[in-house]
């Protein structure tokens, strides 16, 4: 509350708010938006040029384009595809230096810039992050986290049998998310849910935002090391969410690893297990797979059955726990992230003053529905199970149970390096500190 309307605070929480997947290195402006060194010279190190700071890897951008041409709910409502870029100063924060409200440059569509009057910056600020706050709703946190780990989820049940080590290994990863997605398909995302009464889409406009994110949702892409990789973010300062996300993604690689060890003892015996086979055939089938999106319909080996068990168990707890408990500290101060807007976007700079602001912005009604699901959303349960902790204890050998405490020895150990780094900061960032990742999506 005290800081959203700061450049900082705005470019911060790509890094760090509860949608951080967005953000990309950005090498060369895109034709569909137009903008020069002229424009940005003034933010920008004193003698250096945009295009010098492009091949140096300062700059930065998020691209809505999902949002392009999705219908609104109503006419009383507005909806845009933004874009806007930002770059590494001298600081090391990472601040907006251009936003354009459409993925059609022109006289309409204006590119903003920090030295804008007040209110248009502020105005434009807020229709990105209102972008965001849909894109994080529907593909970040439902799609990718609650819908990807119920696929999972069909098929170890319909696909291995309860005795099997990988049915054992995944079952606290999966408990409760198919009951979750099924109230949020009834209360949530339905035609006259409360995504619908808050936000500016109704049940189709959900529907073609997810169709469309579905198309390029890569196996890859759910692979945490290589989607760090692939936006170009792996040397960004303070960027908490890949240094955490990356020491728990190790903690579990290394957990699996060792139970597929003990139960595989070669590659031969994984390609052997018709279970394990059909188990990741029908997953594929589940995720509508395709050449381009490389869904593995077998595997050949114990280190491919590591990986992929290991995506499995980070989504389901890390990514989802990184996505989800960050809502009411992103969205419980509405101008920070609205939910929608109820002004049309500016076409021309210079005519938005605080009242057309407070115009936008999402009225009482919708205003007290986001801060109530998003309080809601961010509670912990009373016998919450974090990750690492099975109570059930599936197994009965002693080798996975050696392998159960040196996990959670080596989650403790990450959980104190975030604590300790976090008293040195003046926003701590504690959304994948484990013990407060719940083993599941089951919220």
């Amino acid at each position: 509350m005290q800081h959203w309307k700061e450049d900082y605070m705005f470019g911060y929480q790509f890094l760090n708010g509860c949608n951080p997947v967005m953000i990309r290195k950005c090498k060369e402006i895109p034709v569909k938006f137009p903008v020069t060194h002229e424009m940005v010279k003034g933010f920008l190190e004193k003698g250096v040029t945009l295009q010098e700071e492009l091949e140096a890897g300062n700059i930065y951008i998020v691209d809505y384009e999902i949002l392009e041409g999705v219908p609104t709910s109503s006419d009383q409502v507005y909806l845009t595809a933004p874009l806007c870029l930002l770059y590494k100063n001298r600081l090391d924060q990472i601040v907006p230096i251009a936003i354009q409200l459409s993925q059609t440059p022109g006289e309409k569509s204006p590119i903003f810039i920090p030295s804008d009057n007040e209110y248009d910056w502020m105005l434009a600020k807020m229709w990105v992050k209102s972008a965001d706050l849909l894109v994080h709703q529907l593909v970040t946190h439902l799609l990718k986290t609650h819908l990807i780990s119920e696929v999972f989820e069909m098929a170890m049940y319909r696909q291995l049998p309860p005795v099997h080590p990988v049915y054992k290994l995944l079952k606290p990863h999966v408990r409760f998310t198919i009951a979750i997605n099924a109230a949020a398909r009834g209360n949530l995302i339905n035609e006259d849910g409360v995504i619908s009464q808050i936000t500016s889409v109704n049940g189709d406009g959900i529907a073609k935002v997810i169709q469309s994110a579905m198309k390029t949702l890569t196996y890859e892409s759910l692979c945490f090391p290589e989607t760090i990789e692939a936006r170009g973010m792996k040397d960004v300062p303070k960027y908490y969410y890949r240094d955490d996300g990356k020491k728990i993604w190790e903690a579990i690689h290394s957990f699996v690893s060792a139970v597929v060890e003990i139960y595989y003892e070669s590659d031969k015996t994984v390609q052997s297990d018709g279970e394990i086979q059909e188990f990741v055939k029908d997953v594929s089938y589940g995720m509508n797979n395709s050449d381009s999106l490389g869904f593995p319909e077998s595997l050949k080996t114990r280190e491919e059955l590591v990986k992929y068990l290991t995506i499995v168990i980070f989504n389901a707890s890390a990514q989802h726990a990184a996505v989800n408990f960050g809502q009411f500290d992103c969205y419980g101060w509405i101008p920070n992230s609205p939910s929608t807007m109820l002004m049309p976007p500016p076409v021309q700079k210079g005519k938005v003053d605080i009242d057309f602001i407070i115009k936008s912005l999402p009225d009482h009604e919708r205003s007290y529905k986001v801060l109530g699901i998003a309080w809601v959303l961010t509670q912990f349960q009373e016998n919450e199970r974090y990750l690492g902790m099975y109570p059930e204890m599936c197994f009965t050998e002693e080798p996975v149970k050696e392998a159960i405490k040196t996990f959670r020895k080596k989650l403790d150990e990450v959980t104190n390096i975030i604590k300790s780094r976090n008293e040195g900061l003046t926003v701590g960032y504690g959304y994948l500190s484990p013990d407060k990742i719940p083993n599941s999506v089951a919220i």
